[in-house]
């Protein structure tokens, strides 16, 4: 199986990114950066392509997309996400496409993340799903790039150890994101929109 993944520096590319590589069913993993980030692994291949608006004549063939872009700098998240989306869509993908917890609300970024997940919807994949995680445990040393994140992620972290306790389907890990979509692009999974419960549901199917 060949995947493609997005915005694999991100706290959750990362953690995709670690388990498409350690998954044996997984010949080739392509990750499309603006930026050469000199990664090397024996079957990562990294395609460095600085304008995220314009996927024309980029090789993208593959069997799934893993789209883990936040939100961008520039504010151009939807942009960037149905550009690629366009030129991925095909029968023969399957493309999950990573929201937020709360895209259902009145907020200008749940907003954007609600309409992207429409916009996605009309095109012709194989298949498509949305994850909307909430507390993400972030593990194997894997760190966001937002700063603020670091420095809130330990002052949270007694917090996210209580509810994993008191409530463990309300928290997910990097390493459970990226099983539960290989989990998903190899055999499906019977809900189109996953929460954290259904995404560890996802990665222990």
């Amino acid at each position: 199986m060949k995947v493609l993944v997005f915005g694999s520096t991100g706290m959750v590319g990362q953690g995709v990114l670690r388990e498409c590589l350690r998954d044996r069913e997984v010949t080739e993993v392509i990750t499309v950066v603006r930026k050469a980030t000199r990664a090397a692994e024996p079957k990562l291949r990294e395609v460095v392509h600085p304008d995220f608006t314009d996927f024309t004549g980029v090789d993208l063939e593959a069997d799934a997309c893993f789209w883990c872009l936040g939100v961008t700098s520039a504010g151009m998240t939807e942009a960037y996400t149905m550009a690629a989306a366009k030129v991925l869509a095909k029968p023969s993908l399957t493309f999950v496409f990573v929201s937020g917890a709360g895209a259902d609300g009145k907020a200008m970024w749940a907003r954007v993340k609600k309409r992207t997940e429409q916009d996605l919807a009309a095109l012709p994949f194989k298949a498509l799903y949305v994850f909307r995680p909430g507390i993400i445990q972030p593990l194997h040393g894997i760190r966001s790039r937002t700063r603020m994140y670091n420095i809130l992620y330990p002052l949270l972290w007694p917090v996210i150890m209580i509810t994993k306790l008191v409530r463990p389907s309300a928290v997910t890990s990097t390493e459970r994101v990226g099983i539960a979509m290989l989990n998903i692009a190899k055999r499906g999974f019977a809900t189109k929109l996953l929460a954290n419960r259904d995404i560890n549901a996802a990665a222990r199917d």
